[in-house]
């Protein structure tokens, strides 16, 4: 079946231009116009991926991909013409995927679509399954548990995780774990790893636990194996 593609954008001429690309790359398309609509859709027709403007009417952008990230992992590329750092790194932090900034072309838009999709089918090569102490990676089932717990995990983290998982106590660099998450469709934007790590420790240390990836000053991150309690 081909892949639903939620678009939401206040502006006809962008959301006309993003349908006549993604249609005609395969995908099927519905389209928003404003906050509170965009909710009520991805809820109601799951979606495969969402592309969100950050500046909507209703309810902005930030608040739409907040309240997604609290019911669904669904990967979000967020849409805007804000180009500072600091507005997209914001994106980031709350759980978009990727960033691309206004004005955008569609074939670029197109080939993100399609890099995020194969990232959150979670095309990740054996072993299946990851585990160190209590935490457990499932990449066949796209599922995390910590203590047997479940943590949701956005698809960049999770790939993120299983990354710096699969090779403990090994230092990896922000170029490597990009490559690992972004491959030929890099975001360009150094912080953006910074921000899936810090999302990554908040989850792993909501139930209690000490952080388990390590920051390697100057060079990147690591992953440090923990017994089970």
């Amino acid at each position: 079946m081909q892949e639903l593609i939620l678009v939401v954008d206040d502006e006809p001429r962008v959301v006309r231009l993003a349908r006549d690309y993604l249609e005609k790359s395969g995908f099927r398309v519905i389209s928003a116009a404003d906050g509170p609509s965009a909710l009520v859709m991805a809820r109601r027709d799951h979606p495969d991926l969402i592309v969100l403007d950050l500046l909507l009417p209703g309810l902005d952008g930030r608040e739409v991909c907040r309240h997604l990230r609290r019911e669904s992992d669904v990967p979000v590329i967020m849409l805007t013409a804000l180009a500072e750092e600091s507005d997209q790194v914001v994106g980031l932090e709350i759980g978009a995927d990727d960033y691309i900034v206004k004005p955008f072309s569609p074939r670029a838009l197109v080939a993100r679509v399609r890099a995020m999709l194969r990232r959150s089918h979670g095309q990740v090569k054996a072993p299946a399954v990851l585990r160190s102490g209590g935490l457990e990676i499932d990449s066949e089932r796209y599922t995390v548990s910590l203590d047997q717990l479940p943590i949701h995990l956005t698809p960049n983290e999770f790939k993120l995780l299983y990354s710096l998982v699969r090779r403990p106590g090994q230092t990896l660099t922000r170029e490597q774990l990009s490559d690992d998450l972004y491959g030929a469709a890099p975001t360009g934007l150094d912080r953006s790893i910074d921000s899936h790590i810090k999302n990554l420790r908040r989850k792993l240390e909501a139930g209690g636990r000490q952080p388990q990836i390590e920051t390697v000053y100057g060079v990147g991150y690591r992953f440090i194996e923990t017994e089970s309690r």
